[in-house]
């Protein structure tokens, strides 16, 4: 959700300084209220000074001063030999622009009054909108009383307000819940660790942000050459869709015309789809045979976890299906994620992003379950597929999704993700079930919302020509008692299945 969708058009808005962290400025409705003190907080290691660091840069590089001040760290020759190898740095900034003091001896021959006198003093002399202190515990551990620390803070946000600059003090992580500290600032923003298992995951959290709302929660971030790039949560960002919904009643082919005929002329517009069914039952193809109707006016992506685009692309050849061309042509894009160790709501930024700028119309999600390997905790990514799945929804996306089974011939049916029934519009169920001797493929269509289909349980036929939905299977087949499977869905869904046995 925007800023402008949350503050009341008659609200006056903030004046904000831009940090240019990617993901930050979309958790803080549009960067720091200017003016405003703020306190980073993090253990050694965190992230905080390239955090400061990376905000300082951007905000050099659109034409403000910075004053950066350190007690008690490293030293500036250490510093910027690491800051060098970041894309951020740029050397020639240093010193006209960003200019790098120690205050430490001003901390031990002044005390407190001294420090912030020079604080003061500097960032006047040198036009500063920008001022960082790096060390704040520092100077917390050269205070006589608490009284006196709260002082101090309340200096740096008079002269803040009267000077016109932002100020950054950067700090150790505290196991206190509330120091004194956060109570005189305006906003406290804490980067973290999080052991999930055997691997770790960063994590940003705004605790306090006055004068303007936030996007609430933890946040992943990552650090790379580049810097930080924080990932908003989804649901977070999205709590409601960022566009009105269209409401398209349109119909988009499958590019199976025996299963158009089933849907009654194929899938509503803007619907999403998921597929149910055990491996090598051909979930698979089915997708591949729907992105195949890409087009300039329906460009399509497939955005999977598992094959590779090597060899999707030789498995559609093998179906009599050119998706290679239609690569080539610029109609259909092929990104593959392997369900490694990945970030959820990277994942969700980097499909709504293609979709944004690319136009995609069609979209192919080859193994939902892939993005409930990257959810931590695994609980929240019905969240997750809710904000998604409004999002593409209101871009005019008809969306395919594959689910994975784990059984090849169980009659109960359990869905791996709770809750995702209740957001898609379909479901399609793939089984394999034996005939004497020999085992079919079978597809059945569960629910399709708001229209009519074909109920009937169909073999799937896969071959050189295709995919194709051939004859009903007969109900007598050994293991096709649809009144003996139970399939963990909504109760009204269950409803829908013993009517239809009846």
């Amino acid at each position: 959700m925007t800023q402008e969708q949350q503050q009341p058009a008659d609200k006056p808005k903030a004046e904000r300084l831009v940090t240019g962290v990617p993901g930050l400025d979309v958790i803080l409705w549009g960067g720091l209220v200017r003016k405003g003190v703020y306190m980073v907080q993090g253990r050694p290691g965190g992230g905080k000074t390239i955090l400061a660091n990376q905000i300082a840069f951007h905000h050099a590089a659109n034409g403000g001063r910075v004053v950066y001040s350190t007690l008690l760290a490293e030293t500036h020759e250490r510093l910027l030999a690491y800051l060098g190898r970041l894309d951020f740095f740029d050397m020639a900034r240093v010193p006209d622009q960003i200019s790098y003091l120690s205050a430490f001896g001003t901390l031990q021959e002044g005390g407190l009054k001294g420090l912030a006198e020079m604080l003061r003093r500097e960032a006047r002399a040198r036009k500063a909108s920008l001022l960082v202190l790096d060390g704040l515990v520092t100077a917390e551990e050269h205070a006589t009383s608490d009284k006196e620390f709260k002082q101090f803070i309340q200096e740096l946000q008079i002269h803040a307000s009267l000077i016109g600059y932002t100020v950054l003090l950067l700090t150790s992580a505290s196991s206190e819940p509330v120091r004194s500290e956060h109570t005189m600032v305006d906003g406290v923003i804490s980067v973290s660790d999080q052991r999930l298992g055997r691997m770790s995951e960063r994590e940003l959290e705004v605790h306090k942000f006055r004068g303007s709302g936030y996007v609430r929660g933890g946040h992943t971030f990552q650090i790379s050459s580049a810097g930080l790039h924080v990932y908003p949560r989804l649901e977070g960002v999205f709590q409601n869709p960022s566009l009105d919904d269209p409401c398209k009643i349109g119909r988009v082919s499958t590019g199976i015309r025996t299963l158009d005929d089933a849907l009654r002329g194929g899938l509503v517009c803007s619907s999403s789809t998921v597929m149910f069914g055990p491996t090598g039952v051909g979930k698979t193809s089915l997708g591949l045979h729907f992105l195949n109707g890409s087009s300039r006016e329906e460009p399509g992506l497939l955005f999977g976890f598992y094959e590779t685009p090597p060899r999707l692309l030789l498995k559609s050849r093998a179906l009599g299906l050119d998706l290679e061309a239609k690569q080539k042509e610029g109609v259909l894009d092929i990104q593959w994620y392997p369900s490694t160790e990945r970030i959820l709501d990277a994942l969700g930024e980097r499909l709504l992003t293609t979709v944004a700028a690319r136009g995609i119309k069609r979209l192919f999600v080859d193994g939902i379950d892939g993005f409930l390997k990257a959810a931590a905790p695994s609980e929240r990514v019905t969240h997750f597929l809710a904000a998604l799945t409004n999002q593409l929804r209101v871009h005019g996306v008809t969306v395919l999704y594959t689910s994975e089974m784990n059984e090849l011939f169980s009659n109960e049916v359990q869905l791996p993700i709770a809750g995702v029934s209740s957001l898609v519009e379909n479901i399609f169920l793939l089984r394999f079930l034996q005939q004497q001797t020999d085992v079919v493929r079978t597809m059945t269509i569960i629910k399709t919302r708001d229209s009519a289909y074909d109920q009937s349980v169909r073999e799937l036929a896969i071959g050189s020509s295709g995919v194709r939905l051939a004859q009903v299977v007969p109900a007598g087949s050994s293991q096709q008692s649809r009144a003996s499977a139970r399939l963990w869905l909504p109760r009204g869904v269950r409803r829908l299945f013993r009517k239809r046995e009846r």
